[in-house]
């Protein structure tokens, strides 16, 4: 067990949940499984965090903070909703990148309730799920333009993406629980 709680876990996995791996083509199969992990994430993150004190809280996974990575959880679901949304009624929208750091340090962020952000979490994951659920799989196939990554994404891909990146963050605090067996 680590001396420090709050001083950042360098020993702890990048990658608790494994690297994020693009699937090589659109399968519904696959992106209804993902669909049903991304559904029960909300229910999964509100078990991490569940009981945990202003002090776990406050402890880090690597960089972030416990907190910090609720409130990121809600802030990357929001921005994949709108750009879910802009690439089913817009061609090849160019999406707004954002600086997810930055977003880390302001005050919401480091000082918010967490509670706050698993309710918008859950909201903006069912809204989420209940849209890319009533796509066509044409409509899956349209993308965006991401200029931060140059790289087009197709909305199955994006779908992939959230499944991991989900499973990825909530892992971190899994992953904190049973290093300090909170």
């Amino acid at each position: 067990m680590l001396a420090n709680p709050h001083a950042p876990t360098h020993q702890a996995p990048e990658f608790p949940a494994g690297s994020s791996q693009l699937p090589a083509a659109m399968n519904m199969d696959d992106l209804r499984g993902s669909l049903d992990a991304i559904a029960a994430q909300p229910a999964r993150l509100r078990y991490a965090v569940h009981g945990l004190t202003h002090a776990q809280l406050e402890t880090r996974y690597r960089n972030w903070t416990v907190r910090q990575i609720v409130h990121h959880l809600a802030d990357s679901t929001a921005n994949a909703y709108c750009r879910f949304k802009l690439t089913l009624t817009e061609e090849r929208p160019t999406v707004k990148p954002y600086n997810e750091s930055d977003w880390s340090r302001l005050p919401d962020a480091l000082l918010a309730d967490h509670t706050l952000s698993l309710s918008m979490f859950e909201a903006l994951i069912g809204r989420l799920t209940f849209m890319a659920r009533a796509a066509s799989p044409n409509d899956l196939l349209r993308t965006y333009w991401h200029p931060g990554y140059e790289k087009e994404y197709a909305l199955w891909q994006v779908i992939a993406l959230y499944d991991w990146h989900g499973c990825h963050h909530i892992g971190q605090i899994e992953w904190l629980r049973n290093h300090y067996r909170w």
